[in-house]
């Protein structure tokens, strides 16, 4: 085996590896892959918002759907749906949280003085 058929043999590596990076970029693109993020197809419609463990057995999940939010008790071999409403916007799921010294209702919240706790 002389230099060029190594040459070429690395160059036909090359080429092939380049054309399956180039399909799992078009897969992941157009939403062909499950769990990929991104592409014009890939818009989300379900999330988890939160999720609390009750005991080892039981738990308590928020899921976002479509504007709404569902409370789910989910068990061993049971699924309870708790509580159905309209998911929140954002400032008013954030109202009063403090973010560099302005709240979301427009108030400063500068820092606050120290104090004392009385003896």
């Amino acid at each position: 085996m002389d230099f060029f058929d190594i040459l070429r043999s690395v160059g036909a590596l090359a080429a092939v590896l380049g054309l399956i990076a180039g399909a799992v970029f078009l897969a992941r693109r157009f939403g062909l892959v499950a769990g990929a993020e991104g592409g014009q197809f890939a818009a989300r419609r379900l999330g988890i918002v939160e999720s609390l463990s009750l005991d080892p057995r039981r738990r308590l999940v928020l899921v976002r759907r479509d504007g709404a939010e569902h409370l789910l008790l989910l068990g061993d071999n049971r699924e309870m749906l708790i509580e159905t409403r309209a998911a929140p916007m954002a400032h008013e799921a954030f109202a009063g949280v403090s973010v560099y010294g302005t709240s979301f209702r427009g108030e400063e919240t500068g820092p606050r003085p120290y104090e004392r706790a009385a003896p």
